[in-house]
């Protein structure tokens, strides 16, 4: 019998400035692993997504934000080593972000280790997480009822 999915909420911001996005570079635990993704992470337990993204983009990049609009959400589910069932649930909230004040820096100590504004251009030529190509199209498309079909994981793709 298969066990049911651990779920994971997160908010996730996208910060556009002269062809350029804010991103934050991921490092795995144990430092092996590195990729592109977007300044966001977990909603903590009773936290509304729209505190979580202002929270976390702060944390992640220094800059203090306010957000213009919800982009949309995205869920997708996947199999995983590391948790006891095997399946994670990932349900990501999307919000165009205006930065307000700060200056650029990166987190110490977190699960990020550089903040960096990197060419729209450059962006499919990146180790990133898929959650970056969903920010785009949503902010792109703009969709009424804030839902695009999934986005494919290939390539250079990481979930």
């Amino acid at each position: 019998m298969k066990g049911r999915a651990e779920l994971k909420l997160a908010a996730y911001g996208v910060c556009l400035r002269d062809d350029r996005i804010l991103l934050a570079r991921y490092v795995s635990p144990d430092r092996s692993q590195r990729h592109w993704t977007l300044p966001g992470g977990k909603v903590e337990h009773a936290e509304d997504p729209y505190d979580t993204v202002i929270r976390e983009t702060a944390e992640e990049t220094g800059y203090r934000v306010a957000v213009e609009r919800l982009l949309g959400v995205d869920s997708r589910t996947r199999t995983v080593d590391w948790i006891p069932r095997g399946e994670l649930h990932t349900v990501g909230v999307y919000y165009r972000l205006q930065i307000t004040g700060g200056e650029l820096r990166s987190e110490i100590g977190g699960s990020t280790d550089l903040a960096a504004w990197l060419p729209l251009s450059e962006v499919p030529r990146l180790t990133r997480a898929v959650i970056i190509d969903v920010a785009l199209h949503l902010d792109q498309a703009l969709p009424p009822d804030g839902h695009l079909p999934p986005v494919p994981v290939t390539g250079l793709l990481r979930h």
